[in-house]
């Protein structure tokens, strides 16, 4: 019999990888990556019962995301506007600038694995991370049985 080294990151590298390779291949029109002007780093974490995405969005309100979930595909789009101009000061053109953060369209999907429950997902904004947990099937989560 070989012996089969049991490997537990790797089922989440997996899910990076397809995580991936969807983001790179969806795109339709004018809401693609494509179009987008910056992407948001995410974090996505694995736990028995739930997925985690830590999504990194300072200077967005949370409410102002737009999160959509369709046939597996988790969507998330919005905008970051630029600070002086969206509150209207009227204060001069500055004559030397550095810009290192990223303003205008943002644009993400993930593909779901089977295991995550559609119905039961939550998303919660502060300190500027959106946090979306996505519980899973309760067959996907593993039982241990008890030997007699």
């Amino acid at each position: 019999m070989a012996t089969v080294r049991y490997e537990p990151w790797t089922v989440l590298s997996q899910l990076q990888n397809d995580i991936n390779r969807a983001f790179g291949n969806l795109n339709d029109g004018e809401s693609s990556s494509a179009t987008a002007e910056w992407m948001p780093a995410v974090d996505v974490c694995e736990y028995t019962d739930r997925f985690e995405l830590l999504v990194d969005l300072p200077g967005v309100e949370p409410k102002a995301v737009d999160i959509t979930l369709d046939n597996g595909v988790l969507t998330l789009a919005g905008e970051r506007r630029d600070e002086k101009r969206a509150s209207g000061g009227g204060a001069e053109d500055p004559q030397q600038q550095r810009r290192e953060r990223r303003q205008g369209r943002f644009y993400r999907r993930f593909i779901l694995p089977d295991t995550a429950d559609a119905e039961n997902v939550n998303a919660v904004g502060r300190n500027g991370v959106l946090e979306i947990s996505i519980a899973k099937h309760a067959r996907a989560q593993p039982r241990r049985i008890t030997v007699k």
